[in-house]
């Protein structure tokens, strides 16, 4: 019995030798922690320019993914498409008529909308003058109308820079009926062609500012009205796929086919689904953050970028990157600490420690980019310094594990399998004396007749013919299972599944070892041919280390090791090669094809035991259908107790397979069953009065 105190000061001694391992591990390793912490460190701060560039790319990315979709109704959108094309009759070359312009925007001055953006040039006087003036009246109108200022860039123009040269601003009328409010179309694309950042004014020009913030202003000055803030970037806040945002065809709204409230109180852009300004010019897509979930439209057009930076400044949603000195303070640090500590941990737990922390990273991130519409080049942390960390980590002390490991394996393969070599040098307290209790599925092996095959012959000839004959049956069949080899018991096999390694399908891998041994090429000894007799067995036994220190024995011992050996034995009466029990047949029988050989009452066991033929793998049922179907009606009529049916059924599986050894098995078991007074609950079991 322990004594008052004991547990305390034991757990005690425990804290305080991990804490003196640990002092030990860093007095021995500081050096190398040193110089991982260092190139972390350097790593990070190199992957702040744009070499690193897509990590921060994804580090803005993938938050959005774990979020997902934020319906926001403060805006729509109404889409030039290729069905308004169409149904409108409007050319794909040229601009479209201005008159459908004007009867669209009556149609949402009529629906009450608080706002209505073109992000689409009107430079110029059309080709209907008339067609103007509707326009300018319907704009004049509404009176809360922004219209679109362009900038044209030198070269092919297919692509947009902060590099503007020429302002391109509306036809006058339409200027002066819009009271002077304008807002640029410009976007600016990162490399892969996603619009993160957003810009309210354009450098080059800050008396224009963006059609999203210019929507803002529109319905509330004092969002905007900060002249220090108005020149503040932003990182775009989506809020889903392309169309995410209400929406509606031109068409449609101009046939009056969407509820006449669909666009109430709403700030509505208008624009090309794919391509902006009219549709003979550059196209106008670009991915988003969700275009994962839209494969077949995954690009958002320039007037959905815009609305979405207005729906950012209307709800406070923008986005802001951490200031760059306080990011590169916090990916240095983290690569600091990230470097100097894994390196003073074991593989295992190096492993563990940087996977929390690469999850620990990224829920910091999503915290903060949930909380405070802030974010950080997470990725690198995650996806460099990290890795780096635990590359090092694992290799430093992998080489000092090795030289440790070797000295064990070295003792260990002199008296052990390759397998339990590898299992005992990863855990050395199965080193010591003890066992446990262990679900296993056991395998005896025997050679039929090997006494007689063996007499006669010369030692050497022997030994050379029994190592070949265990090199292929333990190389090609237990070992290629991952099984277990226990021992050699002169001419048998002692092995076992589900230990020291746990396994969860161990009775099927037995059996397909045994199914194994049965496919082998023919062996011959003295000109005679091995036949290999096996016995399966599932159930609990006690599995250790039995013996001392010195001497190690690796073993199973128990009442369920023992009946493995009496069906590897049982297959001597029924004539068969392999045998499993009721228990194997159960866990295993999904995969394998066996016959049911009945019930037997096996000496040293009181109660009967269900005994099985392993036939073969599923693929292979066809070829013993008519044989098992036939040997069950057998068994069916001696269960009844009707011994002449029994005997002619039995030879009619006689009929299809001659030599079938259980049917010739039972018709010599009925003469001593006629004699015998059976108890009326009899179920066909046969008792064995030998081992």
């Amino acid at each position: 019995m322990s004594q008052p105190g004991e547990e305390p000061t034991q757990d005690r001694f425990k804290i305080r030798g991990g804490l003196e391992e640990f002092v030990s591990r860093v007095k021995s390793n500081w050096r190398a922690a040193t110089v991982c912490a260092l190139l972390c460190a350097a790593a990070g701060w190199g992957l702040l320019t744009p070499v690193g560039l897509r990590l921060a790319q994804w580090s803005y990315d993938l938050p959005f993914r774990v979020r997902g979709v934020v319906h926001a109704t403060e805006a729509g959108l109404v889409y030039m498409d290729e069905q308004s094309h169409q149904d409108l009759n409007q050319p794909f070359d040229k601009p479209w008529s201005r008159s459908l312009h004007a009867q669209l925007l009556d149609r949402l001055t009529a629906q009450h909308v608080r706002g209505v953006v073109f992000d689409i040039v009107f430079s110029g006087q059309g080709a209907d003058p008339k067609a103007d003036e509707e326009l300018a009246k319907a704009i004049k109108n509404n009176g809360k109308v922004i219209l679109a200022a362009d900038y044209r860039t030198g070269g092919s123009g297919t692509a947009q820079s902060e590099n503007a040269l020429t302002f391109d601003p509306p036809y006058d009328p339409f200027y002066d009926a819009a009271d002077g409010r304008l807002g640029s179309d410009f976007v600016y694309p990162d490399g892969d062609q996603m619009v993160r950042r957003h810009l309210p004014t354009d450098p080059k020009n800050d008396q224009v500012s963006s059609e999203g913030w210019a929507a803002a202003a529109l319905l509330d000055s004092a969002v905007t009205g900060n002249s220090s803030n108005k020149f503040l970037p932003f990182y775009l806040d989506y809020y889903g796929p392309s169309g995410t945002i209400p929406n509606a065809s031109f068409s449609k709204v101009l046939n009056g086919e969407i509820p006449t409230n669909f666009f109430t109180d709403k700030v509505v852009f208008v624009g090309a689904r794919l391509r902006t300004k009219y549709s003979g010019e550059r196209k106008d897509e670009y991915p988003s953050p969700f275009s994962y979930l839209t494969p077949d439209t995954p690009f958002s057009g320039g007037e959905e970028i815009q609305a979405t930076a207005f729906l950012n400044i209307l709800r406070n949603e923008r986005l802001f990157r951490l200031p760059v000195g306080v990011e590169m303070l916090l990916i240095v640090l983290c690569g600091v600490l990230a470097g100097f500590g894994l390196t003073l941990l074991r593989p295992m737990a190096a492993s563990i420690t940087a996977l929390v922390l690469a999850f620990c990273t990224a829920a910091i991130n999503y915290f903060m980019f949930i909380n405070f519409q802030t974010w950080f080049a997470w990725e690198i942390i995650v996806l460099a310094q990290l890795p780096i960390a635990w590359v090092f980590s694992v290799a430093f002390n992998s080489v000092q594990l090795y030289v440790e490991k070797q000295k064990v394996e070295q003792s260990l393969a002199l008296y052990l399998s390759p397998k339990l070599v590898k299992q005992f040098a990863k855990d050395p307290t199965l080193l010591k004396p003890g066992a446990r209790k262990q679900l296993l599925t056991i395998l005896f092996s025997d050679i039929a007749g090997f006494t007689t095959i063996s007499e006669g012959m010369d030692s050497d000839h022997l030994a050379l013919s029994m190592n070949a004959y265990f090199q292929t049956a333990v190389q090609n069949c237990i070992f290629s299972t991952d099984g277990t080899v226990v021992k050699y018991i002169g001419d048998a096999i002692f092995a076992f599944w589900n230990a020291p390694e746990l396994q969860g399908d161990h009775s099927y891998r037995a059996c397909e070892a045994a199914l194994r041994f049965r496919d082998q090429p023919a062996q011959f000894m003295n000109e005679k041919e091995l036949i290999t007799r096996i016995g399966l067995h599932t159930g609990v036994a006690n599995v250790g280390n039995f013996g001392s220190m010195t001497r190690v024995d690796y073993t199973a011992l128990g009442e369920n090791i023992n009946l493995a050996s009496r069906m590897e034995g049982l297959n001597k009466y029924l004539g068969t090669r392999v045998l499993i029990t009721e228990d194997t047949q159960k866990v295993a029988g999904p995969k394998i094809i066996t016959r049911y050989l009945g019930l037997f009452r096996l000496k040293g066991f009181e109660k009967a035991v269900g005994v099985y033929e392993l036939s073969g793998r599923v693929e292979e049922e066809a070829g013993t259908r008519e044989l098992r179907e036939r040997f069950a009606q057998a068994l069916a009529v001696l269960a009844k107790k009707d011994f002449t049916a029994a005997e002619a059924a039995f030879h009619r599986v006689l009929e299809i397979t001659p030599k079938d050894g259980p049917s010739e098995f039972y018709l010599e078991q009925l003469e001593e069953l006629r004699a015998t007074t059976l108890p009326d609950d009899w179920k066909g079991e046969i008792t064995l009065k030998d081992k």
